[in-house]
């Protein structure tokens, strides 16, 4: 690595919006330590990204293994701090809750909710976040979700953490104005990645009355997905939010900001409910 350049970490750089981020970076001049979980994909991107990229092996559910790549970064960094945090791993696994097997949802909330606090507590003070900083502290970057401001049915589990990360967002931008911190949420509409592969299985669900709702939501999905935002797209427009100088508290980037953001947000609650149930053949029957 040229311990020159400024660094960043970032979770979840295997594939999708991590791997395009960790590109962009790159290609910008950054030093990019980017996690990943296994071994073979740590070198497969070693390889892929060169010299300046440096992998990080740790799920974001494990404290040790974390605790373990923190210091390995702070080694390597020798004194300099980091110029940001990107908590882009998560999962997103559809189904409707009245019949999600629990260990799903509380996979969720581990690995999108208590895994992300964990990489931030772990790196935030390479950031700046300690008594003893001089300099220019990093940033933290938090890729949140449309979804964490409007419900989307037969994604309650997910939708449920990136709401949760809405107000841990805010919390941790209010505390940490005390070292300097800037935290960025950033409300991400529908991508091309592979996180919306395995999301839409819904054979455990056949035999349940929302079998059929569910499969025209996952159509709708499958079909705003052709048009959603290329993870370059969305790199580039990380980079210029992690080095504009004054950031703004929350970016919401989507394809169709009116339809998947700004309508559900201004027409009432029940209107929205209804028109829903009725795209999808959620309303209940007529007697």
């Amino acid at each position: 690595m040229n311990t020159s350049l400024p660094a960043l970490v970032i979770t979840g750089v295997s594939s999708g919006l991590g791997l395009a981020t960790a590109r962009a970076f790159l290609a910008r001049g950054y030093r990019v330590f980017g996690s990943v979980r296994t071994p073979a994909d740590a070198t497969r991107l070693q390889t892929e990204l060169g010299d300046n990229f440096g992998p990080l092996v740790f799920d974001v559910t494990d404290g040790p293994a974390i605790a373990q790549a923190a210091a390995e970064v702070t080694r390597q960094l020798d004194g300099e701090p980091l110029r940001g945090l990107i908590n882009n791993a998560g999962i997103a696994l559809g189904g409707p809750l009245l019949y999600q097997p629990i260990d799903a949802v509380r996979q969720h909330f581990e690995v999108n909710v208590v895994g992300l606090v964990q990489v931030t507590q772990a790196f935030l003070p390479l950031l700046g976040a300690r008594p003893d900083f001089r300099g220019q502290p990093g940033r933290v970057i938090n890729i949140g979700s449309v979804s964490g401001q409007v419900a989307s049915p037969f994604m309650g589990a997910y939708v449920g953490t990136k709401f949760a990360l809405e107000g841990l967002s805010a919390t941790w931008r209010r505390e940490l104005q005390l070292f300097r911190v800037p935290v960025v949420l950033i409300g991400l509409g529908v991508t091309k990645t592979p996180i919306w592969d395995k999301g839409m299985d819904l054979e455990p669900y056949r035999d349940t009355p929302y079998h059929g709702p569910a499969q025209r939501f996952a159509t709708f999905v499958n079909r705003t997905r052709e048009k959603g935002l290329t993870p370059e797209y969305v790199a580039g427009r990380l980079v210029r939010i992690l080095e504009t100088p004054r950031p703004r508290l929350r970016y919401s980037i989507a394809p169709d900001l009116v339809r998947s953001w700004l309508i559900p947000k201004l027409i009432p609650d029940r209107l929205f409910d209804w028109m829903l149930g009725k795209g999808i053949g959620l309303l209940p029957p007529k007697k």
